[in-house]
């Protein structure tokens, strides 16, 4: 770091920053709710929120009483708002720079799916997002995220992100590379984060971010962009990795400036126009961002060895698209041209189009979202289509009070004072679709996931 600070003042700033507490924040889902309608809806609470210079949607938050996790207040558990580290921003706004509007982005490394989230609402639930994560584990957590903020265009993988190149060639609009690396950039966050550093290490790291790269430039097609980022602050894993894919493409590698991203963004600038952001400059996490694009084809790489398997879902017939639409309109659920519906077995599944050319090419861990499973009686619609398609002017929608909305955030069933006047009532709170409740005798039957139920202390006070 004194290598890459010399300035003794800012190495002094440098190792201060490092020591003081993180500033929490969060991005506004606009998917759900206007950056303005949210900021009246939470006007009455303790919050001051200050503007993040380079994301229109993100907030610095702070609050008088914190005993409340955000996680648990209800504007995060119906989707309002993404918890997510303000310098964690830059790479979407990088993507979207230019004011262009790709029709197919893949995330490389995308769990928990702060960046996905944030690609799907700058996209407007448009379009397709190839979504991958390597890690198992992490799989569920992106999709548990994906389904909250109510999003219907993406794809989910799970794979070594070295395979795309291969697998995909020249399939991407843009691609974001939020690389793996050695996390320098996060110590306010995680004191505990340069535990096991070494140097060795950094280099070691550096050699998987090469690959990394030079996969996700194969599979962007030529004229495409690429955002190559990371939490880390060395240059090994930073300008070095985007140096390198330049001196193996020359003639189709270009640097774009991030010069004009924001106000103040030059105090962070390198002389090739990438944002290294030591945690002192804007008061956040350390991180480094590149926008490269692609100038012109590059040999292609060798033919994946893995298959795909067969495909196990088939497009619905226009006679069967009618009756399904025709049914799910009738309890509000409604979805734009560029989801189209495929079944399997008694399933009905709608698939971002925009995807359906990477069928057959590469196996996916889910697709699309769920919107029903057939039965006699008709459809049984699943929680995720409510949440992503029900929006906020549903016909069918039972306005749940403050502690009722509590009581189905736990999984309890809703004993109102008025009952609806049909068998099926979209459950709401502020306005937003918290799920499909079923009347049965007095009481709304809760249809809450059992996975998402939450116990301890929610947004109206103890459990």
């Amino acid at each position: 770091m004194r290598d890459l600070l010399p300035d003794v003042r800012a190495f002094d700033d440098f190792l201060a920053a490092c020591q003081r507490p993180l500033r929490r924040s969060l991005r506004v889902n606009t998917l759900k709710i206007s950056v303005a309608d949210f900021l009246t809806l939470v006007a009455p609470y303790d919050w001051q929120l200050t503007p993040v210079p380079w994301c229109a949607e993100g907030f610095w938050i702070e609050r008088d009483d914190d005993t409340l996790p955000l996680g648990s207040t209800a504007e995060h558990l119906s989707g309002l708002f993404y918890i997510q580290e303000a310098s964690s921003m830059l790479p979407v706004s990088a993507l979207f720079a230019a004011g262009e509007t790709p029709e197919r982005v893949m995330d490389v490394a995308a769990a928990p799916g702060s960046k996905t989230t944030q690609i799907a609402a700058k996209m407007a639930n448009r379009g397709a997002i190839l979504a991958n994560e390597y890690a198992a584990s992490r799989v569920k957590v992106l999709h548990a995220n994906i389904s909250r903020c109510g999003i219907a265009n993406v794809a989910l993988t799970h794979f070594d992100g070295r395979v795309f190149g291969a697998a995909l060639p020249e399939q991407f609009d843009a691609v974001l590379l939020d690389a793996p690396c050695s996390g320098e950039g996060v110590v306010r966050k995680d004191p505990d984060a340069l535990k096991n550093w070494s140097h060795a290490s950094n280099l070691e790291i550096a050699a998987t971010q090469r690959e990394l790269i030079d996969s996700a430039f194969h599979a962007l097609r030529p004229g495409g962009t690429l955002v190559y980022s990371t939490c880390t602050l060395n240059r090994e894993e930073n300008e070095a990795v985007c140096h390198w894919l330049k001196a193996r493409y020359p003639d189709a590698v270009a640097f774009d400036s991030l010069a004009d991203l924001f106000p103040g963004a030059p105090q962070a600038l390198t002389p090739d126009g990438f944002l290294h952001i030591f945690p002192q400059i804007y008061d956040c996490e350390g991180f480094f961002v590149a926008r490269l694009r692609k100038t012109a084809a590059v040999p292609p790489l060798p033919a994946p060895g893995y298959k795909t398997g067969n495909f196990p879902f088939s497009r619905l017939k226009a006679k069967e698209e009618a009756l399904v639409s025709q049914a799910a309109s009738a309890v509000g659920l409604r979805w734009h041209d560029e989801l189209h519906l495929w079944q399997r077995d008694k399933e009905v599944w709608l698939f971002p189009a925009g995807i359906e050319a990477l069928i057959g090419k590469v196996r996916f861990s889910r697709l699309g979202i769920k919107l029903a499973e057939a039965h006699n009686k008709g459809y049984r619609w699943q929680h995720e289509a409510v949440i992503a398609l029900a929006g906020v002017d549903n016909p069918l929608a039972f306005a749940l009070s403050h502690q009722q909305a509590e009581e189905w955030y736990r999984g309890r069933d809703i004993y109102p004072e008025a009952l609806p006047t049909g068998d099926d009532a979209i459950v709401t709170y502020q306005g937003q679709p918290l799920g499909l409740a079923k009347r049965v005798g007095s009481r709304l039957k809760n249809s809450y996931p059992r996975e998402l139920v939450r116990d301890g202390r929610l947004f109206s006070g103890e459990a």
